[in-house]
Order: C-alpha cells, then structure tokens, then sequence
C-alpha cells in the first residue's frame, strides 16, 4: 500500500505552495524531516485535536464523565458540515461527541463541547490557545474549536507535530479513540475520514482537515515494530495527494526511527477547564516565554524536552497568582463574543482609563504588567517599590496605571511601559521571575 501510494511523489512544496510537513521520532524528538514546517498555516479540522486535548483534560479531572450530556444550543446546532445535525435543546454524551470529532469532524459537536466545557465557544477558544502555549506551541492560536474558515487561527506542521506527540504521551488512556474505524449513531454508521486507518501498517490516528483556504491536512501516528513516529501534512491538493504524501513520509522515515525507549517529550502543563474563563484567561500571559523553535535540519532534534517537571510546578504557581490579581481577564474572556479579527485573551473588558501619573504607554507598544490592585495608589506604591527593588531593566521604564471594572468594582493594573519590542519586554520580565515577582508581557491597550 505505501509503495503503490509513493510513486511519482516529487517534493511537494515545488507544485504547492500551501505544502508544509514534518515527521518527528516520537520516542526521542528528533525531527527526520521537515519542509515549511514553521510556516503559518490553517490548521482546518486539526483543530480539533486541541478541542479533543481540553476534553480528554476535563474527563481526567472529573469535570465531565463519557455519559455527561452535552446539549446543543442554537449556535451549535447552526454550525455547516459536516456535523452530526443534532436539533438545538437536544444532546448527546461526552463520548458520543468525542467519537463524532474523531471520526466525521462534527461541526456542531465541537462547538457544543466547547460551550459546555468553556461556558462559551470564545472562552473555549481562549483555553485552547493557553493550552497550545504550555504545550511549547508557540506559533498557535484558535479562534474556534472546530476549524472552521477563520483568518486569525492559524498553526504550524511542527507545532501540529507536537500536539499529536502531547495527545499520545498524555492519553494514553483515551488514545484510542484515534483508531476508531467507525462508530453508530441512531440509525447511521459514520466512518473515519482518515483512509490511511487499516491501510498503512502502524497507523494509528490521528486527524484529518480541509478548507479550501488550508488544503488537504492531516496528522498521522505511527507505531510498528518498536519505532514511533508522528507525521504531518499540511496544504495538501487533494484528499489523495495529502494521502500519498503521507504514506511516503512514512515509507521513507519510519525505518530511520529509534528502537530505543520512549521519552517523556513533553510535561503537562496546568489543567486549564474549571473556572474556565479565570484559567483560560489568565494562563496566555502567566507561561515563561518558550523560545521559537528554530526552523533547523532534519537531523536536529525536536526541542520538546524544554519542559522539565520543575518548570511546569512552577508555571501551576503563577497560575494561580495571576488569576488572582488579574481578574481583567476574567472579564476580557467572558464578554468577548469570538469576533473575527479580535483575540479573546487579548480583549480588554472596557476602554481603558490611563492615569495621569505616571503617565502610560503608547497604544501598541510592549509593556509588563505585575499586579491588579484594589486602588490607584496601591498600585503605585506597588510599581515604586519594583523600580527600587530591581533598578536594572525597570530603572528607565515608564511605570503606569489602568482602570478597569469588574462585576460593579474597580482596579487598576500595575504596569511597567517603554519597552522597544517583545523581545526586551520579555527579557525585563524573566528577570522579574528570577526575583520571585510575577508579571506577564503584552501589548498596550
């Protein structure tokens, strides 16, 4: 089967400029080929890897069990095919909906286990793309949970690559789902979309995805005969080129795998489903920066190992002190409404009120914020004592307040301006970290 689907298969790249690929040694990291593969790309209904990632989360932390109902409301009900067409007001079970993702790609049953499990579809969005940043996926962001055409959700071959690898070494439990061949549901029998599924020796999962703006995708795990893989094709210009791509990917690759033992290549990061809109909220600016992966050669090795244990108990701490102080964001995500264009995490909840002393950064330059306070003085007081204490980065830094408001109460953010870009105002704030205070970096409103 993959030496019939590899024939007249030149580099893909040099016929299709949306083509990007990967294929990683899932026991060690180690990438055996790549093409494009830190070029943007719409991930399509790969997306629901993520959406399946936060649901086999949520099951592991009691949260939802595979019998809980899910109901679908009139926006998911409302979602385009493919989709199971489950009427508004009815529901079907956890399981019931994560076999539908897996098999058919159901519209509406991820967009209704998303407003179950986030409260709404854009808060949803929002722990989607947390998540994607504690899983080092740095080039990610989801603006919806099914994948639908969205200009602003865009992804990676690599960073698909990791979140294949981060399914498989996180659940293995609930693994298998991937296999599933087809499933019942009512009267119907719906099949895999993934027709590599039985036919390539080893492949096990995962998914597949198409728009017309994306192409062809589809990321694919292999284990057989003590070697492991996970491949991704990205922008393919049919359902079979993207097949015989990826068979021939396989072909070639999976022999140059390691035999040796598996290797834990990515920690999990801080469960981010319940409350959904303080965590999802909070988690996109309380992560250490995770430095770009670099494009590299094939023989270099897939960075996935930056997380040590360590890192992620202390990324879980500042979680949780982040979403205490910070509860603009609780705000932010909860009100946005998955505008186009517009990122719930990065959404103010009302128009800014800067103070006049000290005065605030521009519109669109990098600051970093380390604190919400109950007032404007304490805030103050707060960013005074920084500057003394860290002097360094901070000493010509332009310290500032914002109002905000939340559930009828008032705030003001703590916050450090003047920085020239992300690089300089990510450095100041890791050395903050150093010193034991939290902060994040972000854009000014």
């Amino acid at each position: 089967m993959i030496a019939a689907l590899a024939l007249s298969l030149a580099s893909p790249a040099m016929a299709n400029p949306k083509y990007a690929g990967i294929v990683v040694d899932a026991k060690t990291g180690k990438v055996l080929y790549e093409e494009n593969a830190d070029s943007p790309r719409f991930p399509a209904s790969l997306t629901k890897m993520m959406t399946l990632y936060l649901t086999f989360e949520a099951l592991d932390a009691g949260k939802v069990t595979k019998n809980t109902r899910i109901t679908f409301s009139k926006n998911a009900a409302a979602e385009p095919p493919t989709k199971l067409g489950v009427g508004a007001g009815n529901s079907i079970t956890v399981e019931q909906a994560i076999l539908a993702l897996v098999t058919k790609s159901a519209n509406d049953a991820a967009t209704a286990l998303a407003e179950h499990l986030g409260g709404s579809e854009a808060n949803f969005a929002a722990m989607m793309t947390a998540k994607a940043r504690q899983l080092g996926m740095t080039r990610t962001v989801f603006r919806n949970a099914h994948g639908l055409p969205n200009d602003a959700q865009k992804t990676t071959a690599r960073d698909m690559a990791r979140l294949g690898i981060a399914l498989r070494e996180h659940f293995p439990h609930h693994y298998h789902y991937f296999s599933t061949r087809e499933f019942r549901f009512g009267k119907h029998r719906i099949g895999n979309h993934n027709r590599l599924l039985g036919a390539v020796k080893g492949v096990d999962g995962i998914k597949t995805g198409f728009t017309r703006a994306a192409g062809y995708n589809l990321v694919s795990s292999v284990q057989t005969d003590g070697r492991s893989i996970v491949a991704v094709v990205m922008g393919g210009s049919s359902a079979r080129a993207r097949d015989q791509q990826m068979a021939n990917l396989i072909s070639r690759y999976l022999p140059k795998a390691s035999t040796g033992r598996d290797q834990q290549l990515i920690a999990r990061g801080p469960v981010v489903i319940q409350p959904s809109a303080q965590v999802a909220s909070a988690a996109a600016h309380s992560l250490p920066k995770i430095a770009p992966i670099p494009a590299g050669r094939p023989s270099e090795v897939l960075p996935v190992t930056a997380y040590a244990q360590e890192q992620a108990k202390a990324d879980e701490d500042m979680l949780a002190r982040i979403v205490a102080q910070d509860v603009v964001r609780v705000a932010a995500v909860t009100e946005a409404k998955a505008t186009d264009g517009v990122d719930p995490v990065h959404t103010a909840s009302a128009p800014a009120q800067v103070s006049s002393q000290p005065t605030s950064s521009a519109s669109g330059q990098w600051v970093i914020q380390v604190a919400s306070m109950p007032t404007k003085s304490e805030a103050l007081r707060f960013l005074e004592e920084m500057k003394e204490r860290v002097g360094g980065e901070l000493a010509h830094a332009n310290p500032f307040t914002e109002v905000f408001q939340h559930k009828g109460k008032t705030f003001h953010r703590a916050r450090f301006g003047g920085f020239e870009d992300k690089v300089s105002a990510w450095s100041a704030c890791e050395n903050l970290k150093k010193q034991k205070i939290q902060c994040f970096a972000t854009m000014a409103n």
